[in-house]
Formats: structure tokens, C-alpha cells, sequence
């Protein structure tokens, strides 16, 4: 059985016992948190919602937040003497697929 959601403009194929990185939801560990906006979901037959399916729900078990590695883009324009040097790192919760309910 697995469900397709969405979060934070992403979306996600997901099976209980998954670990997911989402986006940052400023939550605590061993929060429990429900997504509702399933977009699809297959338990024997695949359930396609328009946009979600109704009455399908995903429960998901906070296990930690943090930070992603750094990413750095750099860019250089030869013979011009310019450059810019950028570095980003992506803030997300830890998450563990424990219920998929259609």
C-alpha cells in the first residue's frame, strides 16, 4: 500500500515505515502530524483524487529537525573579473510514515 501527497509544493511517494526530509514545520520530537492532501492512493486498486482523495489521511511521527549539507554555487564569467560565490542550506523535519488510512 502507498499513498502520492504533497508538501511544501513537492510531492511525495510514500509507504509506512518511510523516512521523509520535509520542509520545516517547527515541531518537536514524537509529534504526530496528519496530511490530508493525498493525491492518491493504492490499496490493491489506486484511489485518484481531484485534487485529494476524500477521507484519506497520512500520519506521519516527527523524529528530528536539522539542516541539509551546504550547497555551493558558483559562477564565474572568464576573461571579466567577475565571480559570485553562494552557499544555502535547506532546513527540514525528519519524518516516519506510520499510518497510511484511505
Amino acid at each position: 500500500m502507498y499513498a502520492i501527497i504533497k508538501n511544501g509544493g513537492k510531492q511525495y511517494k510514500v509507504q509506512e515505515g518511510d523516512i521523509l526530509l520535509l520542509d520545516k514545520m517547527s515541531l518537536e520530537p514524537k509529534d504526530i502530524v496528519e496530511i490530508k492532501e493525498v493525491l492518491a492512493v493504492n490499496a490493491g486498486e489506486l484511489k485518484v483524487g481531484t485534487p485529494f482523495v476524500e477521507g484519506a489521511v497520512v500520519t506521519l511521527e516527527v523524529i528530528n529537525e536539522g539542516r541539509g549539507k551546504k550547497v555551493i554555487t558558483f559562477k564565474k564569467r572568464r576573461r571579466k573579473d567577475s565571480k559570485t560565490k553562494r552557499g544555502f542550506r535547506r532546513d527540514f523535519t525528519r519524518v516516519c510514515v506510520t499510518k497510511i488510512a484511505a
